[in-house]
């Protein structure tokens, strides 16, 4: 099963269970996010992906600038360990780390999680690469994908989801809209996946070619 389908599959399950109301509040409050998201620019294809330096579970800096003298780099934005959407592609990614590390790519999954949730994110999941923590949105905000909790309604979130969010952020209250990037050797981005629907992620079969692409010089 594709992570697509894992995907629909548990927000079908999320809109099941909710009442009818929470379903409108839940669509309505994506038509927010959407009508934010695409009127701000954010880093695309062919753009030369904006530096960062932070923190992994371990409190250890991992900049990206470094890993990209050993070749290609994915980077993936989640919102957090909170969110079960994040989990289940955070371990769609990690199914595919050994095609992504045979095709010469290092992979980091950024978040606003203080590194003690990284910690707890990477141990729940059993995640064998780096997770960042990004708690002052710096690289959130660099690639154009930050919006704050309060701008949208909190109906995308459960009760509980707001509130283990809030606590997280413990800088601030920004999170990225979900995008997975590839990036080169040569610093600029040669996959960009970006969408303002928190339930839809980037195929890791779409990542690995996009590297494989790259690294085989197609």
């Amino acid at each position: 099963m594709s992570l697509t389908n894992d995907l629909q599959a548990h927000a079908e399950r999320s809109t099941a269970a909710a009442s009818a109301e929470t379903v409108a509040q839940r669509s309505e409050a994506r038509e927010k996010l959407a009508a934010l998201t695409q009127t701000r620019p954010v880093i695309a294809v062919g753009d030369v992906a904006p530096d960062f330096s932070l923190p992994d579970a371990a409190g250890s800096s991992v900049h990206l600038s470094e890993l990209l003298t050993t070749g290609p780099v994915v980077v993936s934005f989640y919102r957090g360990g909170w969110c079960p959407y994040c989990n289940i592609e955070l371990r769609a990614l990690q199914a595919a780390l050994p095609a992504l590390t045979a095709a010469g790519a290092t992979l980091v999954a950024i978040s606003p999680d203080a590194p003690d949730d990284s910690l707890s994110t990477a141990e729940k999941s059993d995640l064998q690469f780096p997770v960042l923590s990004d708690t002052r949105a710096a690289a959130i905000t660099a690639y154009g994908l930050n919006y704050t909790i309060e701008s949208v309604s909190r109906a995308v979130l459960s009760d509980e989801e707001a509130e283990r969010a809030d606590a997280r952020g413990v800088e601030t209250q920004v999170l990225p809209t979900p995008a997975t990037y590839v990036i080169g050797t040569d610093g600029r981005v040669a996959y960009a996946f970006v969408d303002h629907d928190y339930t839809h992620r980037a195929e890791p079969t779409e990542i690995v070619a996009a590297v494989s692409a790259l690294t085989s010089g197609a």
